[in-house]
């Protein structure tokens, strides 16, 4: 049975006024470059979904027509290599860093990081907030990306990528750009190449495999984060829009604002509690969350971080 509690990337409770987002203070290094980046046409297409395995309390629905301008995205979320000259250049603080923890999923915690672990969340216990968990410390206190360079940056809250992508003279892309590009030029289907997920036996993603939350059989080839240009890339040219990690947009989520909204360029509500994001992880499952669609959405709020939580940038052509 399909469960709609946030199994994706639970919300971080609270918010201490002492913690901020410091991203108004950097400095952009003016217009975004394009490398690694793909120029999209915009125009219209069919966006959400009426999908019979889908989520109606997420707001998947109505299927509606939406046209957009040209824009470019990027051909992958953005790296720990990315993310690693962003932080030299701009002495940065992820908003992990500064409350100190951020949420690691039980079975990827290092010895260190379960004496960190304060307690699980009570929805989905498979969620642990730990203390020194960041960008830097995926799996918290004794881990690290030295080996991960090129996979995609993880424990990044929405404020974190609004920094980056305003320090890149980028931005995110909006919730429609983001699933305009997910399908690849593909009408209505419900993956990013096609209806069956894995056509002729080839897995097509990083999700889960095996018996969720207990054991990842890893039959994609990845347990946890995947290299950010792994698998074959879309009809466009991008990579992972389906699983390895969720990927943050720049609207506020709402489950109705569509149904009446603007079809052309929309943007989401004008406010809101949490902001959309796409694309499903690695932790998602057929059994209980399969957001790796390509028009399935979730949600988190703009503080929150987990280790399966990224984002890609996008900007105006």
């Amino acid at each position: 049975m399909q469960d709609t509690s946030p199994c994706c990337a639970p919300d971080r409770p609270t918010s201490p006024a002492d913690v901020t987002p410091n991203h108004s203070t950097l400095v952009s290094k003016g217009t975004g470059s394009t490398k690694g980046m793909v120029e999209l046409p915009g125009g219209e297409f069919l966006m959400g979904t009426i999908d019979e395995v889908g989520f109606p309390a997420d707001g998947e629905g109505p299927i509606r027509r939406v046209s957009l301008n040209p824009f470019y995205i990027d051909e992958t979320s953005v790296t720990n290599t990315q993310f690693t000259r962003f932080v030299k250049s701009t002495r940065y603080q992820t908003e992990a860093e500064q409350f100190g923890w951020s949420f690691v999923f039980h079975l990827f915690l290092t010895k260190r990081a379960r004496r960190e672990a304060t307690h699980a969340v009570t929805e989905v216990p498979w969620w642990l907030p730990v203390n020194g968990a960041t960008w830097r410390h995926p799996e918290g206190p004794g881990s690290g990306v030295k080996d991960r360079m090129g996979h995609p940056a993880v424990h990044i809250s929405w404020n974190d990528a609004m920094s980056y992508s305003e320090w890149a003279g980028k931005r995110l892309a909006t919730e429609a750009e983001w699933e305009f590009s997910a399908r690849g030029g593909l009408e209505q289907l419900r993956y990013a190449w096609g209806d069956e997920l894995t056509p002729g036996g080839e897995h097509r993603c990083n999700i889960w495999q095996g018996d969720f939350p207990n054991r990842d059989t890893a039959e994609d080839g990845y347990s946890g984060t995947a290299p950010a240009r792994s698998y074959e890339p879309n009809n466009y040219g991008l990579y992972n829009v389906a699983g390895n990690v969720w990927e943050w947009t720049a609207d506020w989520f709402s489950a109705d604002h569509h149904v009446d909204g603007p079809s052309d360029n929309p943007q989401g509500p004008a406010q809101g509690d949490s902001r959309t994001t796409r694309g499903g992880s690695y932790l998602c499952h057929e059994s209980y969350c399969n957001r790796y669609r390509v028009a399935a959405r979730s949600s988190s709020t703009p503080d929150s971080s987990t280790g399966n939580l990224g984002f890609r940038c996008a900007l105006d052509a």
